[in-house]
């Protein structure tokens, strides 16, 4: 990736590469300083080039140098976030091996204890940039197509992060499938509306650097007016999570014919329902909609599907979401049933070139990839080679030609874009010696966003005590709302009714 992005460098070094917390720096410029900062990573690594470099840093010019100049080494880039607490920041860290942990002045505060005994912390606090000094990395670039690129997290059933490791030959067939269909190139001005901690970033970092377009990254709050900060900052490539679409128009932030100069709107991360697009589409008429799906271990995205511009041509699905539409050319998708046989509704899986090779802990790969040919299908053990077949774990059907989410096989769901598995959430509750049994559900608040309820039997808690336990978890994880119950629904096989606590707590809530 990053003999990509100097190649570009060269060949446009007076274009405008980044944009960010009023820094603006062209390619030469941007080159410079992570070349510069490359040699410091290996200084502080004791010499040698790292092996992985943790960024624990947000929305700011050391989190996108400090990605270069990891790339630069040749190290693993781990995205940590000064939002999530210190202890998950620092076992994601380990568990990915770690040697340098870089923090910006949002992550300084907790630098000392997530890199503590096991990395070393350099902290690019103020105008660390003004002079930076030191001697750049000269070591050879990284040629290592099947070396680590970046590992991100997921949340984990058992209480442990789960990490996925995303090598430079998974991003190779994605991005050079991405610059051509989305036309970038110099003048595109690509947003960053995800955390570096969500994989989307990657498209509009390197779908950016890779072509010679402009990274254009917003604060947070900015993210919450998207159509103002269109047009203020000239984006011509929209991405995003749909929530962002419910939230502005909350917000009466999307007028019809706000963002005239968008040419790509893409969402992905969450169901694009046809309402959300129908209003993206006003405020933007002159774009082209997509929307996209993929879970991490596919890298980023593997399947999309594009809007008709005649908004007679839009399509109709069983539950009101825009199709995923179709995997992309250079990838293979079939849907099975319970028993292992192609069907036109079952989950999703996906073989080729961008699918992961295992997950951090091989542990997690049990149950997770399968062989499938002739119409036989039976579970994989071990490191999946090339023929083998990525289970989502998503619901998908074939309407009208097209494959439409329908939603998960399993507890796991999203929260603005991040993938929750249920049971780590519960795991952390039933340390409370009080909670016997405890169910977390999502539940839709009002505009549309999901909120996390816990359910729990034993004897009552107090909520402050059963909030003291989620707080290691990123925010997104912790429950809004805890309620108690004597007992738990279960159904004919005496598990518990996970449906119909839900229907029970939506009546609740409906008539609170």
């Amino acid at each position: 990736m990053y003999t990509w992005v100097s190649e570009c460098a060269r060949t446009h070094p007076l274009q405008s590469a980044l944009e960010v917390r009023g820094a603006r720096l062209t390619y030469a410029q941007l080159l410079d300083l992570a070349e510069r900062l490359a040699g410091r990573l290996v200084a502080a690594a004791g010499g040698q080039a790292p092996r992985a470099v943790g960024l624990l840093a947000s929305r700011s010019l050391a989190a996108y140098t400090g990605y270069l100049a990891a790339l630069r080494c040749g190290a693993v880039v781990v995205p940590l976030n000064p939002r999530f607490p210190a202890a998950r920041n620092r076992r994601m860290s380990e568990l990915s091996d770690v040697d340098v942990v870089v923090a910006d002045d949002d992550g300084a505060e907790q630098v000392a204890a997530v890199a503590a005994g096991t990395a070393a912390a350099v902290p690019l606090t103020e105008d660390w940039t003004d002079p930076l000094g030191g001697t750049p990395w000269d070591g050879p670039l990284p040629a290592d197509p099947d070396a680590g690129a970046y590992t991100l997290f997921t949340s984990g059933s058992t209480g442990e992060p789960k990490g996925v490791p995303i090598r430079h030959r998974n991003l190779a067939a994605y991005l050079a499938w991405c610059i051509d269909r989305y036309e970038a190139g110099p003048g595109s001005r690509f947003s960053q509306a995800f955390e570096l901690t969500f994989d989307p970033s990657v498209f509009d970092m390197f779908v950016a650097w890779c072509s010679g377009g402009t990274l254009v990254v917003p604060q947070a709050d900015e993210v919450l007016a998207p159509a103002r900060f269109v047009a203020d900052a000239g984006i011509t490539h929209w991405y995003s999570v749909p929530s962002v679409v419910s939230l502005a128009r909350r917000l009466r932030g999307l007028r019809p014919g706000a963002m005239p100069g968008l040419r790509w709107s893409l969402f992905a991360g969450e169901q694009l329902t046809l309402e959300q697009a129908r209003s993206w589409a006003d405020a933007a008429p002159g774009s082209t909609l997509e929307n996209l799906y993929g879970p991490t271990e596919l890298t980023v995205t593997c399947v999309g599907y594009r809007l008709p511009a005649d908004r007679g041509a839009w399509p109709e699905t069983s539950n009101g979401t825009v199709p995923i539409g179709e995997p992309y050319p250079h990838l293979e998708a079939v849907l099975l049933d319970a028993d292992g046989r192609a069907t036109r509704d079952g989950e999703l899986c996906v073989r080729g070139p961008q699918r992961f090779g295992g997950y951090v802990d091989p542990a997690h790969d049990a149950d997770r990839f399968l062989r499938h040919a002739g119409g036989v299908t039976r579970a994989h053990e071990g490191r999946p080679g090339s023929d083998i077949w990525y289970r989502t774990g998503d619901r998908v059907r074939i309407e009208g030609g097209q494959m439409v989410h329908l939603g998960r096989l399993d507890d796991q769901i999203k929260i603005s874009g991040y993938r929750i598995e249920l049971g780590e959430i519960e795991t952390a509750l039933r340390r409370h010696p009080s909670v016997a049994e405890v169910v977390v559900l999502g539940r839709a608040a009002d505009g549309g966003e999901t909120v996390l309820h816990a359910v729990h039997t034993g004897d009552p808690v107090p909520e402050a005590e059963l909030t003291e336990l989620v707080r290691d978890l990123p925010w997104y994880m912790r429950p809004k709302r805890f309620h108690f119950r004597a007992e738990l629904p279960v159904n004919l096989n005496g598990k518990t009714d996970r449906r119909r606590l839900g229907a029970e707590l939506t009546e609740e809530l409906a008539t609170a």
